[in-house]
């Protein structure tokens, strides 16, 4: 039975929740010849979780509260395992949780809802097109009839505009194909960033203005109307990249305005105004006669007159998703200093409108911000930030004074200011559970914020399982500086036993091990699995300070690899039930390149690696991958440059691929061939070495998958994929004694 029928004109929530669950888990009983079943009919028939239980869960993405903050609608998706798709849907509630229904009629997903004509109807985008329906979803209609498709919109406050985002032809860097050759595959590259993420780019993303009338949503004009740039940037910018003013004359929006090369070394993102009355376009980051100081493209930006303080001045690091205070005096917006550095601290811009002059209003607090918005009487903000591996609401005034709000084991994902001007609506998640939304209203006093969760999309099924516990610890590193772990414990956890442990390695460089909730990457699915994981906040993660987040660049197998080092070397002397004869590393992207190095560096400690989407030939990787200040940044030069830096030359020569003579360890490399960012030769190349070393490996390739795993059937074969290699090697398996300089 499909997850929905074409025919189907309405199934409610508890209808999708079964129909999805007898689908898509072998280890789920339900009535299949009930039109209607309840989530109390759902059983599973084990506590413990797996990959096809995963699958089943809802997944909340996008809410909005109406203008008069009495309801909330929201947006959940819903995967098939057997039909390998999945299916968006829009519900409404009240705000504080009840009466909750869902409004999805479509066997289309219907996606982006958002509130207009003063909460009177919701706007959506089904198939490309905008639609809108009464809030009890009757009355649909289709506002557009786009030829080009609608990637994503935003109303004007006044409702006499939109913004559509549409993607538009682009042939500066790929040549298009001859007209008497429209069967050819070949493709005529000129430039680089000829392909980014998972595609190669042959369209941009641009914003259209187009009148809101009686008859519907016209085509609209380009406001970037031949300029070769994308707004929104991709490969993950969206409509939160675009703003309108409170006076609904003036659109601020985010773009990088270059392309070839000098896109493929920048980070330099600007936010723009764009006033609809003169069609005239602002940079407010840079001054109108800004000339950018010459770059080497070869080598690292940290020095370069680019990153000067005197040019600091003019934003020439990542600006995006820029926010209108509601008294119209402002635009704030997300700030990276640096340019080149896609990890740089970000912080919170405020442009005042009048004056010109730009403020950070959060300089006292030395990590990053992740989200934000403003308060109803425009001097406050409230903004999302990472600490100690937790991710919490904080808010500041105009003056930068800071303060904690809320506080926990946990993640807000995002945050918004609900109208009554009093509360903040809140996505929030942990290892423990997947996101739900919350109602969230600031204290006066440091960390006393109330939190209210109004969200159970997954509460019937964590009843049913046994999840493992989380435990926090600090301890020393080979430096003499205090690290903080997580322990996740394996469920129906036995003090008395033992049991194996596997070192999980952070990818990023620069991303927390923080409190998330991953389908993939799921710490209690591995806890299911009776594993302990160890998941250290090694050196280069924020949340620590900016000295310890930057110690990384340019140091990738140091401090941070002593770093892994000592957090399961503390876990196996000071933690019994830690079975230090049975270990595995395990981790993606640069968690991927950790385990490729620790198999040439792990002294017998572990037992098995598993390396996802690793870079394993770092002169290869500098230049494979698309996004080249990456590799700029991190190596500090290419690998040609006869003058480059210690660093360059330490981070070259302690390149993977050149200790797989010392290999001697069981390894499992996984890759997705349309994973541009990290190529998935890596991923081969190390399971052809390993091989030809007569070590015990397997590479699992997807031909159709990223830098992530996207397709429920993927994913699961993902999971069974990873657990069945851990089982793969007990206690009793020894290490093999291997020629060190010849090939097998």
């Amino acid at each position: 039975m499909p997850l929905y029928s074409k025919n189907t004109k309405f199934m409610n929530k508890a209808t999708i929740l079964a129909t999805a669950l007898s689908i898509c888990c072998s280890s789920v009983n339900a009535q299949e010849n009930a039109s209607f079943i309840g989530k109390s009919n759902i059983t599973l028939q084990s506590d413990l979780m797996t990959p096809e239980a995963l699958w089943a869960m809802g997944r909340i993405g996008t809410a909005q509260a109406s203008p008069d903050g009495k309801h909330i609608i929201y947006q959940v998706g819903y995967y098939s395992v057997k039909q390998n798709k999945g299916h968006q849907v829009i519900y409404i509630m009240d705000s504080d949780g009840k009466n909750n229904k869902m409004l999805t009629t479509s066997a289309k997903s219907e996606t982006d809802a958002v509130w207009i004509k003063d909460g009177q109807k919701i706007a959506f985008l089904c198939d490309g097109q905008i639609w809108e329906m009464n809030s009890d979803g009757s009355g649909r209609k289709q506002l557009t009839n786009d030829k080009t498709g609608i990637d994503g919109f935003k109303f004007s406050p006044d409702e006499k505009y939109v913004i559509l985002i549409k993607q538009i032809p682009y042939h500066g860097i790929i040549k298009e194909k001859p007209e008497d050759l429209p069967l050819t595959t070949g493709r005529v590259i000129t430039d680089m960033n000829y392909r980014h993420w998972d595609e190669y780019v042959e369209s941009i993303p641009h914003p259209y203005l187009a009148e809101v009338t009686s008859n519907g949503i016209g085509e609209g004009t380009d406001i970037m109307k031949g300029e070769p740039y994308e707004c929104p940037v991709k490969p993950f910018g969206g409509a939160e990249q675009l703003a309108w003013s409170t006076d609904s004359k003036t659109i601020a929006y985010t773009s990088r305005k270059k392309t070839g090369i000098n896109y493929a070394i920048s980070t330099d993102t600007d936010i723009y105004l764009y006033n609809i009355e003169s069609k005239q376009t602002v940079n407010i980051c840079k001054p109108a006669n800004y000339k950018e100081p010459e770059i080497n493209m070869t080598k690292s930006m940290k020095n370069q007159a680019v990153n000067s303080e005197e040019n600091l001045k003019n934003n020439p690091g990542y600006d995006v998703n820029p926010k209108f205070s509601p008294n119209g005096q402002y635009v704030a917006w997300l700030s990276m200093a640096r340019n080149g550095y896609e990890s740089d601290r970000n912080r919170l811009c405020v442009y005042n409108l009048k004056t010109g002059e730009k403020t950070y209003t959060t300089e006292s607090f030395d990590s990053n911000v992740d989200d934000f918005c403003w308060s109803a009487d425009s001097k406050t903000l409230y903004f999302l930030g990472i600490w100690h591996g937790c991710e919490n609401i904080y808010q500041t005034n105009l003056k930068g004074n800071v303060m904690q709000l809320t506080d926990g084991w946990n993640d807000y994902g995002s945050v918004q200011m609900l109208n009554d001007g009093k509360k903040l609506l809140a996505e929030r998640h942990s290892m423990s559970q997947a996101s739900e939304l919350y109602i969230v209203t600031p204290g006066k006093k440091e960390k006393t914020a109330k939190v209210e969760q109004i969200t159970f999309e997954n509460k019937h099924l964590y009843d049913q399982m046994t999840f493992g516990k989380i435990q926090q610890r600090w301890t020393k590193t080979t430096d003499g500086k205090d690290m903080m772990y997580w322990i996740i414990l394996p469920a129906h956890f036995d003090e008395t036993k033992k049991y194996p442990t596997l070192l999980f390695c952070e990818g990023g460089p620069q991303s927390p091990v923080s409190q998330f909730w991953s389908y993939r990457w799921n710490m209690q699915i591995m806890a299911a699995n009776g594993y302990v994981v160890i998941a250290p906040n090694r050196r280069g993660l924020p949340g620590f300070g900016s000295e310890w987040n930057e110690e990384i660049s340019g140091d990738w197998t140091g401090q941070c690899m002593n770093d892994y080092l000592s957090a399961i070397d503390d876990a196996c002397k000071n933690l019994p039930f830690v079975d230090k004869d049975r270990l595995g590393a395990v981790g993606a992207s640069f968690g991927g390149f950790s385990v490729y190095y620790l198999a040439g560096h792990h002294n017998k400690r572990f037992k098995c690696f598993i390396a996802h989407d690793g870079a394993f030939n770092l002169e290869s990787m500098y230049t494979d991958t698309e996004e080249a200040w990456f590799s700029n940044w991190e190596y500090d030069d290419a690998f040609w440059n006869k003058d480059m830096t210690e660093n360059a030359k330490r981070t070259y020569a302690n390149s993977p691929h050149k200790f797989v003579d010392k290999w001697d360890t069981p390894i499992l490399c996984i890759h997705g061939e349309k994973d541009y960012r990290i190529n998935a030769n890596q991923g081969m190349g190390a399971f052809n070495a390993a091989r030809m070393r007569g070590i015990p490996a397997e590479l699992l390739l997807f031909p159709d998958e990223n830098h992530w795993v996207l397709k429920p059937q993927n994913g699961v074969l993902w999971q069974r994929t990873f657990f069945n290699w851990l089982d793969r090697w007990p206690v009793s398996y020894t290490h093999l004694t291997l020629p060190t300089s010849d090939l097998v």
